[in-house]
């Protein structure tokens, strides 16, 4: 038995990798309506909301023994809740309601958690340190998971910008015509998402994962070559950039680190679909056309 909590853009992709695989899964959603849908595709719909607490005992009632369960929750702006209750309170109701027989977590974090800004490689070992909210708010869900008794058995995923059909970057400014709100020399780190499934996949497999693994392609490009490029694919005028409203570090679009994937290749042996954003955009834009 596999779970999926979170089942949007990288979750729900997992989910279909494990039934086809000929797994039975589990998918958690707040919406009756996606539950009958999710149950027409061959999978086993529970309704909770992981901000509250009492609709999560279906994660117990149902489910006596899971074998792996992705944690994957996004953050929905119109949803209501503060992002804070959302990612560490979220997570730590899903955890306490996990039956105590699960064997591996694995958690979606994200290369926010860094604040490095020289351009300079960071992997495992460097210093966590977000400024950004977003950041600050995966690093708390990270340290409350390795402080709950499920945490022994998890994997963080710490996943660069997750990119893929339906999710080129700036793709509607850039047909539109409309600036770039980014420092052109800073770099992306990029994951495609048919890549991030084969990790979370590889990582599910392991019999002895690291209990973090940075999740890029290891080929960060500058966003004046990334844009480009894009904007070469969809037809678009040639991108044109203008400064980030707000200066600081703690702007996106300010960002300019380098993400090192070696751990990952290292012990996980994975073999990229789409080594770098070339690759990449190119299947994407591809897909997305037809």
């Amino acid at each position: 038995m596999k779970l999926v909590i979170g089942g949007g853009y990288l979750g729900m992709r997992v989910a279909k990798a494990w039934r086809d695989q000929g797994r039975t899964v589990a998918v958690l959603t707040r919406k009756h309506s996606r539950a009958d849908e999710l149950r027409d595709a061959g999978y086993m719909p529970l309704i909770g909301d992981v901000t509250d607490p009492d609709s999560l005992a279906v994660l117990s009632d149902q489910l006596t023994e899971l074998d792996c369960v992705l944690y994957a929750v996004g953050f929905d702006r119109q949803a209501g809740p503060a992002m804070r209750e959302v990612y560490v309170a979220g997570l730590r109701n899903a955890l306490d309601k996990l039956p105590d027989s699960t064997r591996r977590i694995i958690y979606i974090s994200s290369t926010g958690v860094y604040s490095q800004n020289d351009g300079g490689s960071i992997d495992e070992t460097s210093p966590a340190e977000p400024v950004r909210e977003g950041g600050q708010v995966c690093l708390e869900a990270e340290q409350a998971l390795q402080q709950h008794p499920l945490g022994q058995r998890s994997i963080v995923l710490r996943l660069a910008g997750i990119y893929g059909p339906g999710r080129t970057l700036k793709q509607a400014d850039l047909i539109a015509g409309k600036p770039v709100s980014a420092a052109p020399e800073g770099y992306l780190n990029l994951i495609h998402v048919d890549d991030a499934v084969g990790i979370v996949m590889a990582v599910d497999e392991s019999a002895q994962p690291a209990d973090l693994y940075l999740v890029s392609d290891g080929n960060p490009v500058l966003r004046r070559d990334f844009y480009a490029e894009a904007a070469q694919l969809l037809g678009a005028p040639a991108p044109v950039f203008q400064s980030p409203d707000d200066a600081s570090s703690s702007r996106r679009g300010n960002t300019d680190k380098r993400v090192s994937n070696a751990l990952l290749r290292h012990e996980l042996r994975y073999s990229f679909l789409f080594p770098s954003y070339r690759e990449g955009l190119r299947a994407s834009i591809s897909t997305a056309s037809h």
